[in-house]
């Protein structure tokens, strides 16, 4: 019997020169052993496999005025660049709730902040909707905290994971939930719903304009992948591949805002927001596309009138050129805040 240890097992071979599928980019998805591929990506203007570069940061830093000792919660974790830098504002002394309803990447970006040298005193990760931040905070007798932060984007995790259903652009099965294990999936959502709920849907999530055309083709029929939902809206439109990618957009948020139910949980959120705020309190909250935005600046405007905050910012702070060319997916970002009075 030979005492020579087991050989590792040899890694997944992959089609051409370079890796182009999602779990054949090993080396992305393992930023601490190989940081200098994922360094040479992100330098590329590319999002490095399984991972999501944070938009925005220092912004989202200066809106909220952090100190060290401060206690405060991020409303939407997702992969944890956000996290991260504000560990290191409010440390030592400070304390970070982390919240974000993934099962998937929660337990991933927990060990990824435990790993930078946080630990329980500094920071916790709980799975929870933002909506349930309230909840959280009676949980702990909290009765107010310094900061409330949230990016309201979807995450480049689940964007790009083609097993999670999000992006017209992979093939994979036809799911978009945030949480997996809950809800109905995009293909069981679309099998059950109206004509006339899905226009509407489309109307509301994404301001599609051909909402009606595209709810008739596609309301009560079973897609079980993206690729066959792509083929359908495409085999609807008749146009041509620049107006039909951003259709294909439209309708994959509109269905992706809708089996989420993000809306609904983004308006109790704004409710409960003020009151989870100390006197002198701050929020910066991001948003990613206009039904977002709308909902925000309503609610901030409102709290502004009726005295609930005291300050808020004058506009939306969008990024600049060198951060668009660095990530694209920071085009369409819009940060705002609010001072609680």
């Amino acid at each position: 019997m030979s005492d020579e240890p087991p050989r590792p097992p040899r890694r997944k071979r992959y089609r051409g020169t370079n890796p182009r599928g999602f779990d054949e980019k090993y080396k992305e998805h393992d930023p601490l052993r190989f940081a200098t591929t994922v360094a040479r990506v992100t330098a590329s203007g590319k999002t490095p496999a399984g991972s999501h570069i944070p938009v925005l940061v220092e912004a989202c830093l200066e809106a909220l005025h952090l100190q060290p000792g401060g206690i405060g919660v991020d409303a939407t974790l997702g992969y944890g660049g956000h996290a991260l830098r504000i560990l290191e504002k409010i440390t030592p002394g400070g304390h970070l709730i982390g919240l974000d309803q993934d099962p998937i990447e929660l337990p991933k970006t927990e060990l990824r902040l435990r790993h930078a040298g946080f630990g329980r005193d500094a920071f916790e990760a709980l799975r929870s909707n933002y909506a349930g931040i309230a909840k959280v905070l009676e949980e702990r007798g909290i009765p107010g905290v310094d900061f409330v932060f949230a990016d309201l984007g979807c995450s480049s995790m689940q964007f790009d994971n083609p097993s999670r259903g999000f992006s017209f652009k992979h093939a994979g099965p036809l799911d978009m939930r945030m949480n997996p294990h809950r809800g109905l999936s995009a293909s069981d959502w679309l099998a059950r719903i109206t004509p006339e709920k899905l226009a509407t849907a489309l109307h509301e999530n994404a301001d599609e304009p051909r909402a009606e055309s595209l709810a008739a083709a596609l309301a009560g029929q079973s897609f079980l992948s993206t690729l066959e939902l792509v083929t359908a809206i495409r085999n609807t439109l008749g146009a041509r591949d620049d107006e039909a990618e951003l259709t294909l957009r439209r309708v994959f948020q509109a269905v992706r805002i809708a089996v989420n139910d993000e809306f609904g949980a983004l308006d109790a959120f704004l409710r409960l927001l003020p009151d989870c705020l100390k006197p002198g309190g701050r929020v910066a909250l991001l948003t990613f596309h206009s039904g977002e935005d709308r909902r925000v600046k309503k609610s901030l405007q409102a709290g502004l009138r009726s005295g609930v905050f005291s300050a808020m910012s004058a506009g939306v702070i969008t990024a600049d050129p060198e951060e668009h060319r660095l990530n694209p997916r920071s085009s369409p970002a819009k940060l705002r805040w609010a001072v609680r009075a």
